[in-house]
């Protein structure tokens, strides 16, 4: 298979990447290769100040290497100016942000909506927005009253939850990234919460990354990785 073909078939290639912050401490990731095929489900385990926020700002385009390459979806985003890699990732990725990140003053129906007001594409796969937003909130076991009329800020955890993933989901972006978003689940609630994840998932022929510290939801996914088996963290003090 040639080269392009084998690129062509990963929703995430990482190679030769090297970052490096210098805060205090001085931190540094290395990462040699990370690559995650198409439609694949990943677990990623990570304990707390282990990199994985690094890492996922660095395949969301958030913060730039100092070099190497990092591929999403067959482009590479580090030569790709800031606005043009805002532009990408409102495209091409949905983040499920571990605190959810909701706006609290508006209904949940209108932050489900939010992505489509900056990605054309994800807009144009969605012609009919609320309706999209209505059928990801009711397979996700939100009933369309409460989804029209509800704030976010009223809503419970479990709903909150539900309502970022249907806005990540939205418009059917080709990656999935889950930042620990069982975290504040029971372990009843956290499997609830993956079967309906995996059915849309599934539906969408997305590709899904989620990251936890919790080793017990690894079982559930195509592939599990640990963040110390592809990248190399420096900390320094100072």
């Amino acid at each position: 298979m040639a080269a392009s073909e084998t690129e062509a078939t990963n929703a995430i290639l990482m190679s030769g990447v090297k970052f490096a912050w210098s805060g205090a401490p001085r931190f540094g990731m290395s990462i040699a290769e990370l690559a995650v095929p198409a439609g694949q489900t990943v677990f990623l385990l990570g304990e707390s100040g282990s990199g994985k926020s690094t890492l996922l700002s660095l395949i969301c385009g958030i913060n730039q290497p100092e070099e190497g390459r990092i591929e999403i979806a067959g482009q590479d985003i580090v030569p790709m100016k800031g606005a043009a890699r805002d532009r990408f990732r409102a495209e091409q990725i949905g983040v499920i942000f571990q605190m959810f990140n909701l706006l609290p003053y508006t209904t949940a129906l209108d932050n489900i909506l939010l992505p489509l007001r900056f990605a054309p594409e994800r807009r144009r796969r969605c012609p009919d927005g609320r309706g999209e937003a209505l059928r990801l909130a009711k397979a996700l076991g939100l009933p369309a009253a409460l989804v029209e009329r509800t704030q976010a800020a009223a809503l419970s955890t479990g709903q909150q939850q539900r309502v970022a993933v249907a806005r990540a989901l939205i418009g059917q972006p080709q990656l999935i990234i889950a930042d620990e978003p069982t975290s504040a689940l029971d372990a009843n609630a956290q499997a609830a919460f993956l079967d309906l994840l995996f059915e849309q998932v599934q539906q969408m022929g997305a590709t899904l990354l989620l990251v936890s510290h919790d080793i017990r939801l690894a079982e559930r996914f195509d592939r599990r990785l640990d963040i110390l088996d592809i990248a190399d963290v420096r900390r320094e003090a100072t």
